[in-house]
């Protein structure tokens, strides 16, 4: 039963018990100050997050080089935190229920502030993975819980408009990242990539004392953690095992156990899932088709396109002699072709249907990938602005088409449970991308003396060939669809932004 509020309403943020609910509409009583900035809170949050992931992309050769670190092998900074946070974000929702929404913001704000310093003090790369790792903890929930606050707190009516305020900065975000994490590395030093998260995260955490509505399900839920220690645990040791694989720093007999162990945990946790009244991800999901068709592609394309943001910034330093204020700048075309292609992906799709459309786009893309082994040491920057530019459009109308794709047929029963398996899913492809491509780095450049110059070009003209074919294998999935599979819906596009 939801509290019925008094006459005067109390504010969000007037104390730390339960925020008050309407008894006719079941959503928060929010004073006017609050439903004005509530969505900034949320747009602070997901700016935040969305920077974190780019910044560090073009700082990574100059951190190498005061930790005294091999810059190919740099990349378990970013799984990390890609890693943590896939394995979080199955659990945000029943915390936010559990905890209260104000709460876990509130911690999450402060994990990842607090991991923002001790990734600034870090004094090698084991302890900078370690500091990630705290860091993608309040990473993990800031997003999610964010849109679940919204989702509760505003109408259908204003939902579209509100999500798609909040999520303008998550634009933001990747546009600023290299540019600024270049600069500062250059011009300052790479640990003020993290201290400028400090005042951030002070600013966000005032503010969401004052205005976040703390607010809870209904009840106890129930919360699958068996089903979710099997699934975390299982990923983790896959990924592991991978990462493992191309590194070489530990045995393959240790790689193998590990995939092996990885295997048999997921595996053990879908037999599970199918005999639990209340599984982690409901079974019903591959009933689906365009869900099972949507996440498998999802999983191959992102496997290419999701490397491509760590892989460049290497390549135009390390192979092509960029500074990192050089490289930052380099990656700007990119960001606002796919900011561009956002406000033509849904009408394209309408005229061509999501088969021809992610057919032609994954092989594209793919090509497009690969075409990163055409340029040379002395590109032009204008050839090469164009020529990411053009990598970003269709990067971006991949990401919309296979999102809008893989929810648009759910129905409330699954559409939360798939919406967090995606979630997962993009978060892991991602990290599985940035192991695979060091990996492929590391094989070609074998025999290199030094990690930086012209000898290393052949390296990553390699890796790009053999990235573009893995992201073009996802066409043939694609190729499982029907004609008239999928439906092109505004609301699919607000349930994921990216």
């Amino acid at each position: 039963m939801p509290e019925v509020p008094s006459s005067s309403p109390a504010s969000a943020s007037s104390s730390s018990d339960t925020t008050p609910l309407h008894p006719l509409t079941g959503r928060p009583v929010l004073d006017a100050a609050t439903h004005r900035y509530l969505p900034w809170v949320v747009a602070l949050a997901f700016f935040m997050q969305t920077l974190d992931t780019t910044i560090l992309n073009t700082a990574l050769p100059g951190m190498a080089r005061d930790l005294g670190e091999n810059p190919l092998r740099m990349q378990s900074a970013v799984v990390a935190y890609l890693l943590t946070v896939a394995l979080l974000i199955p659990a945000s929702g029943w915390l936010a229920d559990r905890f209260g929404t104000r709460s876990v913001f509130l911690w999450a704000i402060g994990l990842f502030t607090g991991g923002s310093l001790l990734c600034a003090l870090a004094p090698s790369l084991q302890v900078l993975v370690l500091a990630r790792v705290v860091q993608g903890l309040g990473g993990a929930l800031l997003v999610p819980v964010g849109r679940l606050v919204a989702l509760k707190a505003f109408p259908k009516a204003e939902f579209l408009r509100v999500m798609t305020f909040i999520s303008l900065p998550g634009l933001v975000g990747p546009l600023m990242g290299p540019t600024l994490g270049g600069v500062l590395t250059q011009y300052a030093s790479w640990h003020w990539i993290f201290l400028i998260n400090l005042p951030v995260g002070l600013v966000g955490a005032m503010a969401c004392r004052r205005y976040m509505p703390q607010l809870k399900g209904a009840g106890r839920q129930r919360f699958d953690w068996s089903g979710y220690a099997l699934f975390s645990f299982g990923l983790m040791l896959m990924s592991l095992a991978l990462q493992g694989f191309g590194e070489h720093v530990v045995s393959v007999a240790i790689c193998l156990v590990m995939l092996v162990a990885g295997v048999a945990c997921m595996m053990t946790y879908w037999l599970q899932a199918s005999r639990t009244e209340a599984p982690l991800f409901t079974p019903a999901l591959f009933a689906v088709p365009t869900f099972r068709i949507g996440l498998l592609g999802n999983i191959f394309a992102r496997l290419g396109s999701g490397a491509t943001p760590f892989l460049t910034p290497l390549f135009l330093q390390l192979g092509l002699g960029f500074s990192p204020s050089e490289a930052g700048l380099s990656m700007i075309p990119s960001v606002l072709g796919a900011m561009f292609t956002k406000t033509l992906a849904i009408r394209l799709i309408r005229w061509g249907g999501y088969r021809r459309v992610l057919i032609v786009n994954t092989l594209l893309l793919g090509a497009l990938i690969a075409s990163f082994a055409l340029i040379p040491r002395g590109v032009g920057h204008v050839w090469l602005a164009i020529h990411l530019g053009i990598f970003g459009m269709v990067n971006s109308m991949q990401f919309t088409a296979m999102n809008t794709l893989t929810l648009g047929d759910l129905d409330e029963r699954t559409a939360s449970s798939g919406n967090s398996l995606l979630a997962v899913v993009m978060q892991l492809s991602m990290s599985l991308g940035v192991a695979t491509s060091s990996a492929f780095l590391l094989l070609f450049s074998q025999g290199v003396a030094r990690t930086d110059g012209p000898a290393m070009v052949p390296a990553f003209h390699a890796t790009f060939l053999a990235l573009g074919a893995m992201a073009a294998v996802a066409a043939f999935i694609f190729n499982q669809l029907r004609l008239d599979e999928g439906t092109a819906q505004e609301s699919a596009e607000s349930k994921l932004s990216e």
